[in-house]
């Protein structure tokens, strides 16, 4: 199948003409669309008899590079930074939270439900209920969604969700014979049942077993995968390059110029206080050309300057029914509104999910892609999110493989993650989604649109996209 893909994807007649001009494109129009913003009137999203759930308040702190300011930490410390940015952000009282969603990928086995132990350190009361989840990259868009239900159901008024993740320190393991032998050890009770278990250890008994970005079904890690979607859909190595430019330049402006206002101090115990992004580097096509393949050797396109860098960090984001908002006095940023999750092939299409996400949430909500004024698209790898890009943009795609009997079209740059994305802002796996529903809410006050689209893949084949609607200012 993955052979009758890239021959058929190649041919395909998907314009790539952004690419060549596409960094100086993108920033000439966002600059233009944000001056020339205008209020729009376009329907609400509210349904009669379905509560309406909004969006009060999102933080994070600074999303670092792995190994750096956050790396002698726990992923609870940095959950609780996020829940005690939020709280003091927006004054709400610990008590007057009815549940607490939180996401994560690679849990600590310390702390595996990442969620009540971040809660209680950040002072929330023990009376207070909180889970964790984990759906990989959408991990945190699944605790949002999570909230969502509550609300509307009537069984919360109140949740607070987010993310965590900590790729500076991840659980590494004896070797599952060490292990078997250790458990034994354990139960052991003479002295001559222990002395006998432990000579049976061999030297292969201590080789560790390391955790893999990887997909436990194909054993191939995402970015193996991105390199061969990349090459299906025929993205280049200067497409990528290009794109991931963009991402770091806009990403850079947005930091200059505070519009990333989701993102709170955080006094590291014992060193200086983080006040911004640290993997927002502007780089040049001549630099990044010189590097070499990361995955696919030594033909492949996807480098590490074109794919999201392990990184740090957690969010947190206050979420209500409308009417608890009001009745507390808050002016809601957004609407959070109707949502999707979709499931494909974990091989040859683990990294589509935005593709066959969008079309849907749009039919569900009644929209098409031209009603939607700002995108938030997750970025994995350039190579990904460019893939994404010409599959809504095929109608042979939508043909063949998403049963639909026309694309749904590719969104416009100049609406397309104008204030940077993961490539550049980094990716914690499990916090990102918070970061993208924010964003989108904060872009449509300040450029005058209405409905904002979030969409994420994730491995495992899956993917989400969500519909954010600005609140009436």
């Amino acid at each position: 199948m993955s052979s009758m893909l890239s021959s058929a994807l190649r041919n395909l007649p998907v314009s790539s003409a952004w690419a060549a001009g596409a960094l100086a494109r993108s920033l000439s129009c966002s600059s233009q669309f944000q001056a020339a913003a205008q209020p729009k009137t376009k329907k609400t999203l509210g349904k009669t008899g379905v509560k309406n759930v909004v969006v009060v308040e999102g933080v994070r702190i600074p999303f670092l590079q792995s190994g750096t300011s956050y790396a002698d930490l726990m992923p609870h410390d940095l959950a609780r930074a996020a829940l005690q940015g939020l709280l003091t952000r927006t004054s709400v009282p610990r008590d007057v939270v009815d549940y607490i969603v939180y996401g994560t990928v690679i849990q600590e086995v310390k702390t595996s439900n990442v969620a009540r132990e971040a809660a209680l350190g950040a002072g929330f009361s023990d009376k207070t209920p909180a889970h964790t989840v984990t759906m990989a990259c959408i991990s945190s868009n699944q605790a949002m969604t999570t909230g969502v239900g509550m609300i509307a159901a009537g069984q919360c008024d109140v949740v607070v969700a987010g993310g965590v993740e900590l790729m500076s320190d991840v659980p590494i393991r004896h070797s599952r014979k060490m292990r078997k032998t250790l458990l034994t050890l354990n139960r052991a009770k003479t002295l001559g049942q222990k002395l006998s278990l432990i000579s049976k250890i061999r030297p292969d008994y201590f080789a560790p077993e390391l955790p893999a970005v990887a997909e436990f079904s194909t054993s191939e890690t995402m970015g193996h995968s991105a390199d061969r979607l990349a090459a299906a859909f025929g993205v280049s190595r200067l497409e990528q390059d290009e794109y991931a430019l963009r991402s770091h330049t806009l990403a850079k402006r947005a930091q200059d110029e505070g519009l990333l206002q989701d993102v709170v101090p955080f006094k590291v115990p014992g060193k200086d206080t983080v006040t911004k992004d640290n993997g927002i580097r502007p780089s040049s096509m001549e630099q990044m050309g010189k590097l070499k393949p990361a995955f696919v050797k030594p033909h492949g396109t996807v480098t590490a300057a074109n794919s999201s860098f392990l990184t740090d960090g957690a969010s947190a984001i206050l979420i209500m029914s409308e009417e608890k908002a009001l009745a507390m006095g808050y002016k809601p940023k957004a609407y959070l509104r109707d949502f999707v999750y979709v499931s494909q092939d974990p091989k040859d299409q683990l990294l589509l999910g935005p593709t066959y996400a969008t079309p849907k949430v749009l039919e569900k909500a009644g929209l098409t892609l031209s009603d939607i004024d700002v995108f938030e698209f997750h970025e994995a790898f350039a190579g990904q999110i460019l893939a994404n890009l010409k599959a809504m943009d095929s109608d042979w795609f939508a043909q063949n493989y998403m049963g639909r009997k026309s694309k749904v079209g590719a969104p416009p740059l100049d609406k397309f993650n104008t204030w940077g994305g993961s490539l550049s802002l980094g990716h914690p796996f499990g916090a990102t989604g918070c970061r993208l529903v924010i964003t989108a809410a904060h872009r449509l006050k300040k450029e005058g649109g209405q409905y904002g689209l979030v969409a994420a893949c994730a491995a495992g084949g899956q993917g989400h996209a969500m519909i954010v609607e600005l609140y009436p200012q």
